[in-house]
């Protein structure tokens, strides 16, 4: 699996984010794109069959996209979505790409992986019609205690919108959180200088909370189809790296918790339910 490199590469990184050099911003949806991209890319060279609906026209993605229940009547917007074409809807005159979005969104490819991107079949953005996957990606940098029950309400809220959508697509989430000892925030500017947090309490507490999300394992139950703790060590400094945490409570490699869990996961369900479309 190639994504949890490539997020914490590219996040090591600072990049032009609402005027300024920054790694990472809480009101930019970068980092959350970044997981997305990676996520399908890791998706695409996993699953033969999704890549068989990509060039075949069967499948494409679109991002942000506004999702809406039939029971209950809600909405919500998705940060990724692999989708069937919209019947009669106009294509984008440029849609986005896998490829595209590596400029887009300053993603750090190296070589192997960059061959990797090429050597698979074009995925473009499309008009959404029936879902397929929804990915709804939260990162969890500061003040944890203070941003757990938004996070764990949205992300639960997520399931519940997809599933009542159709209860045949696959419902994803993805969880990054820090491990750092302090975190330079862009948003706290009366008080430049780093938060502290109280480490690894914040940090337990913040994995504990998303474990306990719901899961299903079948299409008439309620939860996630599948889900993923990702720990990394960042203080958001505009030098320092961005560190990938695999001690615990990050999960261990066994934990269906554990990212490459999280992606096998996928697509086995993918090839298992939508093998006829």
């Amino acid at each position: 699996m190639e994504a949890v490199d490539i997020l914490t590469k590219s996040l090591s990184k600072a990049v032009p984010i609402k005027g300024n050099m920054l790694q990472y911003h809480g009101r930019s949806d970068r980092h959350g794109q970044l997981i997305c991209w990676g996520i399908l890319f890791d998706l695409m060279l996993t699953s033969d069959l999704l890549r068989s609906h990509v060039e075949s026209g069967k499948v494409v993605f679109g991002i942000n996209h506004t999702l809406r229940s039939f029971s209950p009547e809600k909405k919500k917007r998705l940060d990724l979505v692999l989708c069937r074409p919209k019947a009669g809807a106009a294509a984008p005159k440029k849609p986005r790409t896998l490829q595209t979005l590596v400029k887009k969104h300053g993603i750090e490819l190296t070589a192997e992986q960059q061959a990797l991107l090429d050597h698979l079949p074009l995925i473009k953005e499309g008009p959404v019609g029936n879902v397929l996957v929804a990915l709804e990606a939260k990162a969890c940098m500061t003040e944890h205690i203070k941003a757990l029950p938004r996070l764990y309400d949205e992300l639960n809220s997520s399931h519940q919108i997809v599933h009542g959508h159709s209860s045949q697509a696959l419902s994803i989430g993805f969880f990054m959180v820090n491990a750092a000892d302090e975190f330079y925030s862009p948003t706290n500017t009366a008080n430049p200088g780093p938060n502290k947090h109280n480490q690894p309490h914040a940090l337990e507490r913040a994995v504990a909370q998303v474990t306990d999300l719901p899961r299903r394992s079948h299409h008439s139950s309620q939860g996630f189809d599948g889900l993923g703790i990702v720990v990394v060590d960042m203080n958001n400094d505009g030098t320092s790296p961005c560190k990938l945490v695999t001690t615990s409570p990050a999960p261990a490699e066994d934990d269906v918790l554990h990212y490459d869990s999280m992606v096998q996961r996928m697509a086995h369900e993918y090839d298992t339910r939508f093998s006829i479309i």
